[in-house]
């Protein structure tokens, strides 16, 4: 009986029991990674009496009490509502922006149907002695015809850490991100889609990979610009003042980043600049001020992610840097002992707020720099899929995540193992109790200094494969999130940002999504090595019209590296080929591939005459841009990697230290990337290239 239990509560919580693999292959999920999901849920399961506790939580209770704190709905229709009810009852609407209004909610089979509302936001619906935030949302998000009606527009997708500019000592930071915006808008670029600005470990500069977070809701100040916020003269001074400016000229010098030392040099920068800043409260009242607002807004988000970040370097020099071993009181957040520890580390804390407002106001001064440059969309934030189960968030937020599960994905033929990502993300029970407010305060934190948004594997809005700490990847299974909640607070705040929305679609993706996300007004992402038609590749006129259009991603070979098989050499040297794969099999495959391709550019129009050889990537680069131009796509989104013609790929997936992920820098600085002929050249084409349908 208890087996049958725990299937019927897997099954009520969106636990599949049941899956098919790649091949079409029915699964079943093993009883203890069940128990141990469901644990993670707040369901216990080690006993029988356990198993009846659980299943009692989730009996349905069907009155305006056991309502959650927020619904959603979508402007203009009604909305349901899990309430058992044979007559009409009396609410009353208190709108977000002012005014209220009597509403009389209905019975429609059962159940209490709310009248539909054609005002948007999140509203107050007091019902008898009960008030709940009523979320009502647009129909779609906000998207690139919304932006730009009937146009084409194009960008440049680029990793914030290889772009320089100088004074950044060595790490990318947002002046040169406002070098390039300005830099492309100028010639007619609408956008610039940036990797992760999440918070990362400052304590910990080994811990660089921006798909780590240990928070989502704040930036990594490494790549805050102080020079946005107190110009070049303060910060010249005070590198000389430290002695250090030696220091940021050899990092910037440098081809890889390394980013205990860089971070160490900005970090020391940034700290004479709080302290001078501290001793500038008159000459600087303006600063002041908009640090005193920012350190309210932020409120106790922002107050317990800088005594975390305090906290986790003191911890870290005694060699506990996950929270997780730390002693007892100090994993608490609200325990006596954190207090304590915070408030005599006061200068400390205060530090790491000011280290956030550094990082947002610069990237703020960044967004704005690409508007005014002519772009309308401006920078894209990118949102990674969760977060470090050791960082920040999990730490402040305990009852909102999945503790011991990490998300992954499910064997297929290219991981036959599966994969195990080491991140955490949001528990969907959690998320409907706390009336969905991490998921909101999350998408704020990308949207608030940007004009769009990436949302990295978009699948996890519907569903996680997720796998018990210590388990093989294959042992997983997939958790299923509200989709339909999540899309509508997505409207939502697209709407009231005004920004575009791009879900990261690649992979295994569940039927019938893609077009869900069409109707809610996100852009897919369609990628050249992706686009194939049986053995070759599919004509720009089949690529999607609603889907972002790019040749390549970060963690995919640049058109460039796959032309000339750098790729397969250097999968082939860290091991990472795949079983039963050789390199002189692959090196085969891919001639095929080669004529495959430059068949359809030729065919296409973008290119000419004869296949070049493997070494000559150039007139590939150019012919592979030019058909991701020519595709009806509302947003041509080519890397800055392709627009380069540079073979190296910024991330090769599955290797840590084998492969300099998330190190290379390019040259020359940011804002005369663009001014090399050859670039020059291209994205000149990516200005005046049109689809053909």
């Amino acid at each position: 009986m208890n087996d049958e239990v725990l299937k019927d509560l897997a099954r009520r919580v969106g636990i599949a029991a049941e899956w098919n693999d790649f091949a079409g292959r029915p699964k079943l999920v093993a009883p203890d990674v069940l128990r141990r999901i469901l644990d993670a849920l707040g369901l216990p399961t080690a006993t029988r009496s356990d198993l009846l506790h659980s299943r009692k939580l989730l009996q349905r209770r069907s009155t305006v009490q056991t309502l959650p704190p927020l619904i959603t709905a979508t402007a203009g229709r009604p909305t349901r509502l899990d309430v058992g009810a044979s007559e009409a009852e009396s609410a009353q609407l208190k709108l977000e922006g002012g005014g209220t209004r009597n509403l009389s909610l209905t019975s429609v089979r059962g159940r209490l149907r709310v009248p539909a509302i054609s005002e948007t936001g999140y509203h107050r619906l007091q019902l008898g002695d009960r008030e709940l935030v009523i979320a009502v949302a647009p129909s779609r998000c906000h998207s690139i015809d919304d932006t730009v009606p009937d146009a084409r527009l194009w960008g440049i997708a680029a990793q914030v850490y290889a772009l320089r500019h100088p004074g950044d000592g060595g790490i990318g930071d947002a002046a040169g991100v406002a070098d390039l915006a300005a830099a492309a808008g100028a010639r007619g670029a609408d956008a610039l889609a940036l990797s992760p600005l999440h918070a990362l470990f400052t304590a910990d500069p080994e811990r660089f990979g921006p798909y780590s977070p240990s928070s989502r809701l704040f930036l990594n100040p490494l790549h805050a610009s102080a020079e946005l916020v107190f110009g070049r003269e303060l910060v010249g001074e005070a590198l000389q003042s430290q002695r250090i400016d030696g220091a940021f000229q050899a990092l910037e010098a440098a081809q890889l980043i390394d980013w205990p030392k860089a971070a160490k040099a900005k970090l020391q920068l940034l700290r004479a600049l709080f302290d001078a800043f501290l001793e500038r409260v008159e000459d600087d009242c303006q600063l002041h001020l908009d640090f005193a607002s920012f350190r309210a807004d932020g409120g106790s988000l922002l107050f317990q992610h800088a005594v975390f970040e305090t906290l986790h370097a003191t911890q870290s020099a005694d060699g506990a840097g996950d929270w997780r071993r730390w002693a007892t009181d100090l994993r608490d957040p609200n325990s006596a002992a954190v207090s304590v520890f915070a408030g005599s580390h006061e200068q400390e804390v205060m530090f790491h707020c000011f280290l956030q407002w550094v990082a947002d106001r610069s990237l703020r001064a960044a967004q704005r720099r690409a508007v005014a440059s002519g772009m309308r969309i401006g920078l894209i934030g990118d949102l990674a899929v969760g977060m470090d189960p050791a960082g920040s968030h999990a730490w402040s937020r305990q009852d909102e995540v999945l503790g011991g599960m990490s998300i992954g994905a499910p064997p297929d033929l290219f991981n036959p193992r599966g994969q195990d990502w080491g991140l955490t993300s949001f528990s969907p029970r959690a998320l409907a109790a706390g009336g969905f407010a991490p998921f909101i305060a999350t998408l704020r934190a990308v949207l608030r200094n940007t004009g769009g948004i990436r949302i990295d594997h978009v699948m996890g809005l519907t569903r996680l494969w997720l796998v018990p700490e210590g388990a093989d990847p294959a042992d997983g299974a997939y958790l299923a999130y509200p989709l339909t909640d999540l899309l509508r607070l997505l409207a939502l705040e697209s709407q009231r940002h005004r920004a575009i929305v791009i879900g990261e679609d690649l992979g295994t993706v569940p039927d019938g999504f893609q077009a869900t996300l069409e109707t809610a007004g996100l852009h897919g992402m369609r990628v050249l090595w992706f686009e194939r038609n049986g053995q070759g590749f599919a004509s720009p006129r089949n690529w999607s019209q609603t889907a972002v259009a790019m040749t390549c991603t970060h963690d995919l070979p640049t058109v460039a590296g796959w032309w000339r098989g750098t790729d397969i050499k250097i999968r082939a040297a860290t091991g990472r080929l795949g079983a039963g794969q050789n390199e002189e099999d692959l090196g085969e495959e891919r001639s095929g591939d080669r004529t495959a391709l430059w068949h359809a550019l030729v065919t296409q129009g973008v290119a000419e005459g004869e296949a070049p050889p493997p070494h000559q990537t150039k007139p590939v680069v150019d012919a592979a841009l030019r058909l991701v131009a020519v595709t009806p796509a509302p947003l041509c989104l080519p890397p800055i990697e392709d627009l380069l013609g540079l073979e190296e790929q910024p991330n090769l997936p599955g290797t840590v230290d084998e492969h300099p992920n998330w190190r290379r820098r390019l040259t020359p600085c940011a804002d005369s990337l663009l001014d090399q002929p050859d670039v020059a050249h291209r994205v000149e084409e990516l200005a005046t290239e049109r689809p053909r349908l």
